[in-house]
């Protein structure tokens, strides 16, 4: 169990740095239009690129951000009940997000599939093939879903999730 643990933290470690890092590529890419354009040069794509990697941010980012405890929780509820009330919402909860994450998943890969089955690229001038960019799609969402399962797992067998609070997220107001 302990390697398994230590893969998955690695798993979502390492898609949190693969965010940060398709957030410093928007960045450069900005920088390389902004240069393009005050050289009279066309960057063709670059909106492009820039969309991919910000969907790629995102989709990288949904499992660090959750065992971070960065996404919204609404937790006024959760705080107002009875320990053992609390554990039945955090399950609920969990089961509702893991199945939900678990079918965007299984849709996801099938729409890549398609992409990658019929060869469609995009419509710009670069003509990607549209499989490459939309796969990091399937991978977030599938790194969420298995977050959002161990974390339910984690709720069955001990009573409490892995989510744990930055110092820096928290806030005065719960």
């Amino acid at each position: 169990m302990i390697l398994i643990r230590r893969t998955l933290d690695f798993l979502y470690t390492l898609a949190g740095v693969l965010a940060s890092l398709c957030l410093i590529a928007i960045l450069a890419l900005i920088v390389l239009q902004m240069l393009a354009r005050w050289t009279g040069e066309v960057f063709p794509g670059a909106p492009n690129y820039a969309g991919y990697a910000m969907a790629a941010a995102s989709f990288l980012a949904f499992a660090n951000a959750l065992n971070r405890g960065a996404h919204i929780r609404v937790s006024i509820l959760l705080n107002a009940v009875q320990p053992a009330m609390r554990r039945i919402l955090e399950i609920w909860c969990f089961i509702v997000a893991a199945a939900t994450a678990w079918y965007f998943t299984y849709y996801a890969y099938w729409f890549v599939y398609w992409s990658w089955k019929f060869n469609e690229k995009s419509q710009g001038q670069d003509a990607v093939l549209m499989w490459i960019p939309q796969s990091v799609m399937v991978f977030g969402g599938g790194l969420l879903a298995i977050a959002l399962t161990d974390n339910l797992i984690s709720v069955l067998r001990t009573g409490d999730h892995r989510i744990k609070r930055d110092i820096v997220e928290e806030t005065y107001g719960e």
